[in-house]
C-alpha cells in the first residue's frame, strides 16, 4: 500500500526512534508540510502513542529549545491527532506510570510545553500527593521559578507554603511570578501580603529572609528592600482589592511619608494654609499612637519649644506622648496665642488679593449647591446653546494610598456666575430617590453637546476620577464633543516664541516677596502668563470631603474653574501676541475630536506622595510633536526608583545612566547636567530635579505602569524612533556599545584555558561581586537577550584572562558548554568594557513583539545575541 494512502487507524508497530529520525530531517530540510502529514501518519502507526512520543522526547534534545522547535510543532500536531482519535488516551495502571515519566521531564520543559504536555497526559487526574512531592524536589534542588510555574499550572498552591515558594522568587525579582501564584487564591493573597508586611516592619531584620538563599544564582539584592516591597504591597492591594488594614507596616511607613510631605510643605515651602495643613495632619495620624509619637517629634524638629506646643495641642496629642519639653510648653500656652493668629491671618488675607489672581464677580454670585431642586436651576442655565462653561473639579488628595481619588466638587463657571455642586450630597439624594442616573445623564449631555463650549485643564485626569466616582460616566471621555483642553494651549504657550506678551508678572516675579521657592507651575503659571497674576494654590490641597467648606476653599474652587473663561477670552481676542497662530479657534476646535490626554490628576494634588510612588496621570503630548530621533541620538539618567525602565531603554539601543540605590535624586541633576542628558523620575523627586536642569530635560513617567509600558511612554513622548538594528546595541551590564568579535574555535580554546588556570572558577567582573545581569525582558537563568554593536578595532590577539581594552576580564568561564557545541554559532560578541560575553539567540523576535508599535522598517538584518 503506498505510504501517502496508509490509514491511521491502522497501527503497525512502528519504531517511534526510527519516525524521529524521519521528522528531524524533514525538519532540517524546513519541509513543513510533509513534516506535519509525517507526524500525523507516524502516531497512526505506533503501538502505544503516548509512549512513543515520551520516546521520542527522552532521547531528543531538540524539544528543549525555545519558540517554534522540533518538538512544539510535534507536540501540537499530537494534540490535534488526538482529538480525532478519542480512544488514544491511557487510563489506570498504564497513565500513572506514564505521568511519572513526564513529570521527570517537566522541570527541563520549555514553557509552551508545559501546558499540552499536562493536557496529553490528564496530569491534572494524577495523584496529588506525587505532584507535590515533584514540585518540593524542584525546589529543594533550587528551582525555584520551575517550581512555582508548576505549581500554577497545576494548581497546587492550596497545599503549598505561601511564604516559602515566594521567598526565592521575590529575591529574584520575580514579583510578577509571585502575583501570579496567588491570583486566583483570596486567602493566600492575604498570607502573601501579611508576609511582605511582616518584613516591612521596621524592627524586622531583613537579612533573616536572605540568610538561607546566600547561594542563590540571579539573586538581586538592590531589588529586595523595604521601598521596593512596599511598592509591591500596594500594588497587591489594589489588584487584589484587599483591606489594606491587612498591612498595617506598610501604611505607617506611607502615613509617616505623608507627614513628611505635609510638613515640607507647611513649613519649607510655606505653600499650605494651616487649616489645610492641620485637616490633613489629624486625617493622616487619627488616633494611631505610633503616627501621633512621630508628629510629636517631627513638631520638635520644625517648630520652636512654643510653636510646637500649639501645634501638639490643636492636633489633640495624648500629654503622655509628648516629650517634656513640650509636655511642659503646652501647659504655658495662653489666649495671647490665639490673637496672634488672628492677626497674621488678617496680613496673609491682605497679600493673598494683592499678589494672586481674584475672581472677577461678586460672591453672592458663586453657589454651593447640595440639593436637586438648586442644582435643576443650574442645569437650565449651563445647557443653553452657545454656551461657554469652564470646568474643573476637586479632591480629597490621597497621598499615594491605595484606590483612586473620588471628585468632591464639580464646579461649573458661566460668564455672570459660578456653581460649585456638592457631588457626595446629590449622589446620596440621587440613589435614596431611586434616581442613580440623575447625575451622570446630566454630566452626559454637558460633555457631548457640540453646540457648548467645555474649557478644562487636564481635563483626562479630572475624567477619570470622575469615572471612578460615578461608574456610568466611565467612557464618557469618547462621547466628548466641543471641549477644549486649555493644556494642550499651554504647552504651546511654554514652547511658543521668545518674548510673547503676558501682562504683568514674569514667572519668578512675586516668589520672594511671598517667601516662597517652587515656582509656579500648571494651572498658575498660564493664568499668569496670560491674565498678569497666578492662582492661588494654597488651598488646593484641601480635605474637598469636609463639610461645610470653608470660604477660602469656595473661593479657590471658584477662581480655578472661572479663570478659564478669563483665559479663553484673552486668547481668542489676541492670540498673536501669545506666540500663538492666528486661526487659534479654528486649530482648537479642529483638535476636540481627539482624545484629551493631561496631567491634571497630578496638577491637582501639586505633587506626588512623599514616598515618591503617587503616580502621574496620562499627559498631552506637545501640538507638534519634537522631530523624530535614534535610540543613538537619546541619552538619559533614571532615578534609582526607574532601575527597569532603564534597562528596557537600553536593551533598545538608549545610552542609558542609572542611580544606584544609595544615590540621592539631587545625582540626577548633576550627571544631566554635566553630560546632557533627560532625567527620567517619578514622584515627588519630579518637582525639584525639574527646576534644575533645562526645559523639556526632565520627564515624570507614570509609577502606576510596568516598566515596559513605562518604556513606551518615554519612547513616545520624546519621538524615538527604534529600529531593530538598535536592539540589543548597548550591553545590558554597563552600558557600552563597542563589541569584540571571537570566533567559536577561538572561545573554545579561551574557555579551556580559563578553566585550566582558575580552576574552574569564573572569571569576574572587575570591581565586582557577582557576574549576573538583570535583563528586563527574559529570565536570565536561561541564555537570554544581549546587545548589538560595533566591533571593537585592533583587538584581534584574544588570550584568557585580560584581553580587552583596558585590562577588562573577559568572563569566558561564564559560557555553557553546550553552547560552545552548537555548530550553528560561528561567532560571540564580547562587551569590550565589562568582559561579558554574548552569542547569536533567538530573543530578539520576542523583543521585537513587545515594541512592534514603536519599532520603524530597517534594512539591518544582524541576529541578536544571548547573554552568559
Amino acid at each position: 500500500m503506498d505510504q501517502d494512502s496508509y490509514s491511521s487507524d491502522q497501527p503497525t508497530g512502528q519504531d517511534p526512534l526510527l519516525l524521529l529520525k524521519t521528522l528531524q530531517l524533514l525538519w532540517t530540510k524546513q519541509e513543513l508540510g510533509k513534516l506535519k502529514e509525517e507526524i500525523r501518519r507516524g502516531f497512526a502507526r505506533l503501538e502505544d502513542p503516548l509512549a512513543g512520543f515520551l520516546a521520542m522526547l527522552e532521547s531528543s534534545s531538540d524539544w528543549k529549545g525555545k519558540g517554534h522547535s522540533l518538538g512544539y510543532c510535534i507536540t501540537t500536531e499530537l494534540q490535534l491527532w488526538i482529538k480525532t482519535h478519542p480512544a488514544v488516551p491511557q487510563s489506570g495502571t498504564k497513565l500513572k506510570k506514564l505521568q511519572a515519566r513526564v513529570l521527570g521531564m517537566l522541570s527541563q520543559c520549555p514553557t509552551n510545553l508545559l501546558d499540552p504536555l499536562i493536557s496529553i497526559y490528564q496530569l491534572h487526574t494524577a495523584d496529588r500527593n506525587c505532584l507535590l512531592e515533584h514540585v518540593s524536589h524542584l525546589y529543594l534542588q533550587g528551582n525555584y521559578k520551575e517550581a512555582a510555574i508548576l505549581s500554577i499550572k497545576l494548581k497546587l498552591q492550596p497545599d503549598q507554603d505561601v511564604e516559602k515558594m515566594c521567598t526565592p522568587l521575590l529575591l529574584q525579582d520575580k514579583a510578577n511570578l509571585v502575583e501570579e501564584y496567588v491570583a486566583e487564591y483570596p486567602e493566600l493573597q492575604r498570607k502573601l501580603l501579611q508576609t511582605l508586611d511582616k518584613w516591612c516592619d521596621p524592627s524586622f531584620n531583613i537579612r533573616d529572609i536572605t540568610r538561607p538563599y546566600q547561594g542563590l544564582s540571579r539573586y538581586k539584592p538592590e531589588k529586595f528592600n523595604r521601598r521596593v516591597l512596599s511598592k509591591l504591597v500596594f500594588r497587591l492591594l489594589e489588584r487584589f482589592s484587599v483591606d489594606p488594614a491587612l498591612c498595617p507596616n506598610v501604611i505607617n511607613q506611607r502615613h509617616l511619608r505623608t507627614l513628611n510631605y505635609l510638613f515640607y510643605k507647611r513649613f519649607v515651602e510655606k505653600t499650605m494654609t494651616e487649616e489645610n495643613w492641620a485637616d490633613h495632619i489629624q486625617s493622616t495620624v487619627g488616633e494611631n499612637r505610633w503616627l501621633q509619637g512621630q508628629l510629636a517629634q517631627a513638631l520638635l524638629r520644625h517648630c520652636d519649644a512654643r510653636g510646637a506646643a500649639r501645634w501638639a495641642r490643636r492636633c489633640h496629642l495624648p500629654p503622655e506622648l509628648l516629650p517634656r519639653a513640650l509636655a511642659e510648653e503646652l501647659q504655658k500656652l495662653h489666649i495671647q496665642d490665639r490673637v496672634e493668629e488672628v492677626t497674621k491671618a488678617d496680613n496673609y488675607e491682605a497679600s493673598r488679593r494683592k499678589d494672586y489672581y481674584q475672581i472677577p464677580i461678586s460672591r453672592e454670585k458663586i453657589h454651593f449647591l447640595q440639593t436637586w431642586e438648586e442644582t435643576l436651576q443650574c442645569w437650565e442655565k449651563v445647557l443653553q446653546p452657545g454656551q461657554v462653561v469652564g470646568v474643573d473639579m476637586e479632591w480629597k488628595p490621597t497621598f499615594g494610598m491605595v484606590g483612586k481619588p473620588r471628585v468632591a466638587l464639580l464646579q461649573l463657571a458661566l460668564k455672570d456666575e459660578v456653581f460649585l455642586l456638592d457631588l457626595p450630597q446629590l449622589l446620596e439624594q440621587a440613589e435614596a430617590e431611586g434616581e442613580k442616573e440623575k447625575l451622570p445623564h446630566f454630566i452626559q449631555m454637558l460633555y457631548s453637546d457640540t453646540a457648548i463650549t467645555k474649557l478644562g485643564y487636564g481635563m483626562s485626569g479630572d475624567l477619570s476620577s470622575l469615572a471612578a466616582t460615578c461608574s456610568p460616566l466611565k467612557d464618557m471621555e469618547k462621547q466628548m464633543q466641543g471641549v477644549v483642553d486649555l493644556l494642550a494651549l499651554d504647552k504651546q504657550l511654554q514652547w511658543g516664541k521668545d518674548g510673547r506678551k503676558g501682562d504683568g508678572l514674569s514667572p519668578e516675579h512675586s516668589h520672594e516677596e511671598r517667601g516662597v521657592r517652587q515656582p509656579e507651575k500648571g494651572l498658575s503659571l498660564l493664568v499668569q502668563h496670560v491674565l498678569g497674576k497666578p492662582l492661588d494654590k494654597t488651598e488646593q490641597l484641601s480635605n474637598w470631603e469636609k463639610r461645610p467648606l470653608r470660604e477660602e476653599q469656595i473661593l479657590y474652587a471658584a477662581s480655578d474653574a472661572y479663570c478659564l473663561l478669563e483665559i479663553y477670552e484673552r486668547l481668542c481676542k489676541d492670540p498673536e501676541s501669545f506666540g500663538l497662530g492666528s486661526n487659534l479657534i479654528d486649530s482648537l476646535m479642529g483638535k476636540q475630536s481627539k482624545k484629551p490626554r493631561a496631567k491634571k490628576q497630578l496638577n491637582k494634588q501639586e505633587a506626588p506622595s512623599p514616598s515618591g510612588q503617587a503616580c502621574q496621570g496620562p499627559r498631552t503630548e506637545p501640538s507638534e510633536p519634537p522631530a523624530p530621533i535614534s535610540p543613538r541620538e537619546f541619552s538619559v539618567v533614571c532615578d534609582n526608583m526607574l532601575q527597569g525602565l532603564g534597562r528596557y531603554l537600553r536593551c533598545l539601543g538608549v545610552d542609558v545612566r542609572l542611580l544606584d540605590n544609595q544615590d540621592d535624586h539631587r545625582k540626577a541633576a548633576e550627571i544631566a547636567r554635566q553630560e546632557g542628558r533627560v532625567i527620567l523620575t517619578s514622584g515627588l523627586p519630579y518637582q525639584t530635579l525639574r527646576s534644575q536642569v533645562g526645559e523639556g530635560r526632565c520627564f515624570s513617567v507614570n509609577c502606576s505602569e510596568k516598566a515596559k509600558e513605562q518604556a513606551l511612554q518615554v519612547l513616545k513622548h520624546f519621538n524615538v524612533q527604534v529600529s531593530p538594528s538598535d536592539i540589543f546595541s548597548r550591553c545590558q551590564v554597563c552600558n557600552c556599545n563597542k563589541y569584540l568579535k571571537v570566533s567559536r574555535e577561538r572561545m573554545k580554546q579561551l574557555v579551556e584555558s580559563s578553566r585550566q588556570a582558575s580552576g574552574e572558577h569564573s572569571a569576574g567582573c572587575p570591581g565586582s561581586q557577582s557576574c549576573d545581569v538583570a535583563v528586563p525582558v527574559c529570565d536570565t537563568a536561561q541564555p537570554g537577550c544581549a546587545p548589538r554593536g560595533e566591533e571593537a578595532e585592533g583587538m584581534e590577539r584574544c588570550r584568557a584572562g585580560t584581553v580587552l581594552a583596558g585590562d577588562t576580564v573577559l568572563q569566558v568561564a561564564a559560557i555553557p558548554p553546550r553552547v560552545l557545541d552548537r555548530a550553528e554559532l560561528t561567532h560571540f560578541y564580547c562587551c569590550t568594557r565589562c568582559g561579558k560575553v554574548f552569542w547569536d539567540g533567538s530573543h530578539f523576535g520576542r523583543v521585537v513583539s513587545q515594541f512592534q508599535d514603536v519599532l520603524v522598517a530597517s534594512g539591518d538584518t544582524q541576529s541578536v545575541y544571548e547573554l552568559s
